[in-house]
């Protein structure tokens, strides 16, 4: 009776055993279609969002190649030395017991990108800013770089070496550029030269307040290739090695790549280039008002009307009477919704569209006042408040042996040859804001001051690192 219990037991076991078997069998099965459904889905949604980028590889079995956009846009970006004498800074106070610590040279490098054959050449504004000595290197050649003009306001700077037929990059277009679309950074990241990373626009219009100027232009590339220090001022290209933009920051707060860095639009980029080739100094068309987002968030601030079903355009926070919005009519509370035939709905769209145009160009402003669409023509004016081209203006004086040019602040001086502001030791880009506590904004007054003033002279002013450098000395 035990052997027959047994038996039969087994025996149930055993049909229980492969019941459970073929049950698993059957899942494992179910389990792989439903994986290869996910897989189909997946490769469904590339497929659909390839057909929007055509840069993209048509496949998965394509292999993404970039030794042609790296062959061609390498030869085509150099090495940049940016050179200044740097210490503590000075006061009154260190002039009358002796004071003030001593200087030192401090060498930084960054990144540029050969424009022209005859040997201009594109980089950051910040790369050069307080240089006092720039070194191009290029090809295992040294070479010495004049600074042609700087634009803060989209921190671009133009050079230029002694050199003919070089190897000047293919410019492409940023407005033709796709986000999702594989781009290429060149440059020289922690002083190691010609390096190439490759990856993705990550978005476009990108504002992230890093411009410090009185008219910012922000509307960055964002990208994912690994940008690092040294390759400011380098080149990103597209698959084709056409450049696109002008490396210039990331947002880190290690200092280091960390997957968001940011480049200034070609387009942007020739027009700046061609500005400070042409006259030395940036054509800013100033609007005359300022803008900021269209949102929710700003309609409440400003009491506007919330109620509507999208927020289109760009609103318009505060207008110059005198200035070129206030003299067509645009009051604050409107919102912009295009500027000529350019839908406009962010402020760095904005801001681009305006960096392409010159004072005395007419734009036609499209838009919104208490839910009624009107057209208006605003009349671009420059920082003076005219219509005119303004030209770079500098002075080669013999006594003081300098070139003085009238900015922002005072008087800037460079190009110091022989002469009084060499004998001084007087840096390059020293820019002197007062004579004998006497406010100088003319290179005019500085030449008449020195062409007849004899006895104690104190000069107050800053090195190009902005550190404050009073000189004291006798004139015999």
């Amino acid at each position: 009776m035990n052997t027959l219990k047994t038996i039969v037991i087994s025996f149930l076991a055993g049909l229980a055993g492969a019941f459970v078997f073929f049950q698993y069998q059957t899942g494992t099965n179910n389990l792989s279609l439903q994986n290869e459904n996910i897989a189909v889905s997946d490769s469904q949604s590339i497929a659909n969002f390839q057909s929007v980028s055509a840069s993209l590889p048509s496949s998965a079995d394509e292999n993404i190649d970039f030794s042609l956009a790296a062959s061609k846009a390498t030869p085509s970006v150099v090495y940049i030395n940016s050179i200044s004498q740097s210490g503590a800074s000075y006061s009154y106070w260190d002039l009358l017991f002796g004071g003030g610590g001593g200087q030192q040279t401090q060498i930084s490098s960054g990144s540029g990108v050969i424009f022209s054959t005859d040997g201009y050449i594109v980089t950051n504004n910040h790369v050069v800013e307080a240089a006092e000595k720039i070194q191009v290197l290029y090809n295992k050649k040294q070479y010495e770089a004049e600074l042609i003009g700087t634009d803060p306001s989209t921190d671009l700077a133009v050079l230029k070496i002694k050199e003919k037929n070089l190897p000047a990059i293919t410019l492409g277009s940023s407005k033709n550029l796709a986000v999702g679309e594989w781009v290429v950074a060149v440059g020289n990241p922690f002083s190691l030269s010609s390096t190439v990373t490759a990856g993705i626009v990550s978005a476009k219009g990108r504002r992230i307040n890093i411009v410090d100027d009185k008219f910012p232009i922000e509307s960055f590339i964002q990208t994912d290739a690994a940008i690092n220090p040294g390759n400011s001022g380098g080149a990103l290209v597209n698959r084709n090695g056409d450049l696109v933009g002008i490396n210039t920051a990331i947002l880190s707060r290690t200092g280091s790549y960390t997957g968001y860095a940011f480049a200034v639009p070609v387009d942007i980029a020739k027009k700046v280039v061609n500005d400070l080739v042409k006259y030395g100094t940036p054509q800013k068309g100033i609007f005359g008002g300022n803008v900021v987002e269209y949102d929710y968030q700003n309609v409440k601030k400003y009491n506007l009307d919330a109620n509507v079903k999208e927020f289109n355009g760009v609103l318009l926070e505060n207008v110059d009477r005198n200035g070129a919005a206030g003299k067509a009519g645009l009051e604050a509370g409107d919102i912009i919704t295009k500027v000529n035939d350019m839908q406009i709905n962010s402020e760095s769209a904005f801001e681009e569209e305006l960096s392409y145009h010159y004072p005395g160009d007419k734009l036609t402003i499209t838009y919104l006042r208490d839910g009624k669409s009107a057209v208006t023509t605003v009349t671009l004016l420059n920082k003076s408040g005219n219509t005119n081209l303004v030209k770079r203006q500098i002075i080669s004086d013999a006594t003081t042996g300098a070139n003085l040019e009238a900015v922002d602040y005072g008087v800037k001086i460079n190009k110091i040859r022989d002469g009084l502001f060499k004998q001084i030791g007087l840096p390059e880009n020293y820019t002197l804001t007062h004579i004998n506590r006497q406010q100088v904004k003319d290179p005019q007054d500085v030449i008449d001051f020195f062409g007849k003033y004899k006895g104690r002279v104190l000069l107050y002013g800053f090195n190009s690192s902005r550190q404050e450098l009073p000189l004291q000395f006798y004139l015999k």
